[in-house]
């Protein structure tokens, strides 16, 4: 699997939108300006998160775009679901054949179902909220060098 900088980018201006709306609509440029993104590449971004229902937008020279949700409830799964689809390391086993007692079916139980498990298990325990801790407890660290 392979997160595309339509994910990483999305995932990126989802946590900028969660440090800087505190309840308040952000516009788009702001964030684009901060993490060094095409703004027009975003508008096609956050049209994908609102039609999710991940974040709302209201229009106008006060509009911009705010979480519809606290941050303590979306997760970076359900951000990358959005923005890449699934998230599954190998597709499915094809259905319509009798594959049960073979190595295929095998290696599907043991190894890529597992390993999806896991893969959606870490994603969805972090928070954009974590990681907006994260970055704040980052950022504090780095303010608290003292120089003599």
């Amino acid at each position: 699997m392979r997160i595309s900088t339509k994910g990483r980018y999305g995932l990126r201006a989802m946590v900028d939108l969660a440090i800087h709306s505190g309840g308040d609509y952000v516009p788009l440029n702001s964030i684009a300006e901060r993490q060094n993104l095409s703004e027009g590449y975003l508008e096609q971004v956050f049209a994908s998160l609102r039609k999710a229902g991940l974040v709302k937008s209201v229009k106008g020279p006060q509009g911009g775009y705010c979480l519809a949700d606290s941050a303590s409830n979306i997760t970076v799964g359900d951000v990358l679901r959005v923005l890449e689809g699934d998230l599954s390391v190998v597709e499915g086993l094809d259905e319509g054949r009798d594959i049960e007692n073979t190595v295929e079916y095998c290696i599907a139980n043991e190894v890529w179902k597992k390993l999806n498990e896991s893969i959606s298990e870490v994603l969805d325990s972090i928070t954009l909220e974590d990681l907006v801790t994260a970055y704040r407890k980052l950022n504090n660290n780095m303010g608290l060098m003292y120089y003599i």
